[in-house]
């Protein structure tokens, strides 16, 4: 059986030092194409300390050839602009969202929640979302500071969300970056990889 795509794009959060875990667990069962903003980036060269052992894993998958079974290709904002050069050349916000099954945004930082709600589409992460087929499943998963995530324009943001289709794995009370310990921590890895399998399942029902 042909395996499904998943693009997981993380954003502008230090819980993307969560991202080589989350790779590396979908990668056991789909195609994973993993989106940084820039950002996203600056954390997760930073996951190495965090978990050196899915660190290790993340990488070694990052060295394989694209074509392999369990390579996991990671793409940047600077990756669009230099596949285009003139009309006919590749878009790379179009081929992902065309060749992804799923798009999974964990974490999905204050700021980009408020890009997406809005139609703002000024990096490849977001070109991706204003792009998504909203036929296909589109989850995200927020990680913000417990004031950004009690702000009201979160909860009209998130009304947003909803009305498009798209489905929320809800953040945990825990101890912040900020050293605070309330809601708006992102979701257990575990239960990210598990919601988006049963999305990936019932792709096939």
């Amino acid at each position: 059986m042909e395996r499904r795509r998943v693009v997981l794009c993380a954003s502008g959060s230090v819980a993307t030092v969560k991202v080589p875990e989350i790779a590396v667990r979908l990668a056991e069962t789909a195609e994973v194409c993993v989106v940084l903003t820039k950002s996203a980036d600056f954390f997760l060269r930073r996951a190495k300390d965090y978990n050196a052992a899915a660190w290790a894993k993340f990488d070694a998958a990052m060295q394989l050839p694209d074509s392999s079974r369990d390579s996991i290709v990671v793409v940047r904002d600077e990756d669009e602009w230099e596949a285009w050069r003139v009309v006919g050349d590749r878009v790379h916000h179009i081929e992902l969202k065309d060749w992804a099954d799923v798009m999974l945004l964990a974490p999905m930082s204050a700021n980009t929640l408020g890009k997406i709600a809005n139609g703002l589409a000024d990096n490849l992460l977001t070109c991706v979302a204003r792009a998504w087929i909203t036929t296909k499943p589109f989850i995200f998963a927020p990680a913000m500071n417990t004031d950004m995530w009690n702000h009201p324009i979160t909860a009209k943001q998130l009304r947003v969300l909803d009305e498009f289709g798209y489905k929320m794995v809800p953040p945990v009370e825990k101890k912040l970056a900020c050293g605070v310990v309330g809601d708006g921590g992102l979701a257990t890895v575990d239960s990210i990889v598990a919601f988006t399998l049963e999305q990936l399942i019932s792709l096939d029902n």
